[in-house]
């Protein structure tokens, strides 16, 4: 099975085994998208499609191909919830097709100078609507409702709730028993992180469905509150046993060879050196 190409502007250099795309409807009319990258949610509403992320310009096409067979409709939101090339380089396949494309503000600070670092400005659809604290929109029968909770994978984590679906898109702040990127140069901040999850789990009710941009188990980029919650208690595990090594004078090379972190045996995969790494330097002020 081929290894699929890491997309240029993308920080996040995963490397996720090329997969079969699944497009399956949720509820009410809203549904997922996977394929590469970041999990994409759509809306299927009476009188025009919304996606919320856009992966790669190799398979946002497939997405557009799935929509449109459902019926001749404008595309009036494309909605990203961050600026990592695995949820917006699809974007500019929505060029000239999308009405408009939302983001937090430093979503498009953020994706504007990575592409303009990577010389690839000209493979880049930038949000033309962005917002602070939130935005909101009603199509057809949907009410979409925008929340920013500050820094936590980055600086411009957006989350998006269908709420008569009652269906929300919380992006990379969940990454769902895989260990997570941790995007310090853009403003990521652990401890915010988990704050901004416990916003989400007493803003949300029980029956929230939740889409993950990420999981280790690609079968399971949904869930409930209590995978919210179980996210949250990783976080607080990985500070909790990285300021114990500081305190134990540890040095940062010390702690990065540490192979799993106490209390946290359900995450898997690469990368928990990159968790590792981002406690230390957010708890050493680096």
């Amino acid at each position: 099975m081929a290894m699929l190409s890491i997309y240029k502007s993308d920080v996040f250099a995963q490397q996720e085994m090329l997969r079969a795309y699944n497009f399956k409807p949720l509820r009410n009319n809203v549904g997922i998208f996977t394929e590469q990258g970041g999990t994409i949610a759509w809306l299927n509403s009476s009188n025009g499609f919304v996606v919320v992320d856009a992966q790669f310009p190799n398979t946002a096409p497939h997405v557009i191909e799935e929509l449109k067979k459902l019926g001749e409709k404008p595309f009036k939101y494309l909605l990203n919830t961050h600026h990592h090339g695995d949820h917006t380089g699809g974007n500019i396949a929505f060029k000239g097709l999308a009405q408009k494309v939302v983001a937090h503000q430093n979503s498009l600070v953020n994706q504007k100078r990575g592409a303009e670092k990577a010389t690839n400005l000209d493979k880049q659809l930038l949000p033309d609507t962005t917002f602070g604290t939130g935005w909101k929109a009603k199509i057809g029968d949907e009410r979409i409702s925008a929340y920013y909770y500050g820094s936590g994978h980055t600086n411009g984590d957006a989350v998006y709730h269908f709420e008569n679906a009652n269906i929300a898109h919380l992006g990379d702040l969940v990454f769902n028993r895989k260990f997570p990127y941790i995007d310090r140069e853009n403003g990521a901040h652990i401890g915010n992180w988990i704050s901004a999850l416990d916003k989400i789990i007493n803003q949300f009710d029980n029956d929230t469905q939740f889409v993950w941009g990420h999981s280790f188990d690609p079968e399971k980029v949904t869930g409930n509150k209590a995978d919210v919650k179980a996210y949250q208690n990783y976080l607080q595990n990985l500070l909790s046993f990285v300021g114990g090594e500081i305190k134990a004078g540890k040095s940062k090379e010390d702690i990065l060879k540490s192979t799993s972190i106490p209390n946290a045996s359900e995450w898997q995969g690469e990368g928990i050196q990159r968790s590792l790494g981002a406690a230390y330097d957010e708890l050493k002020g680096v």
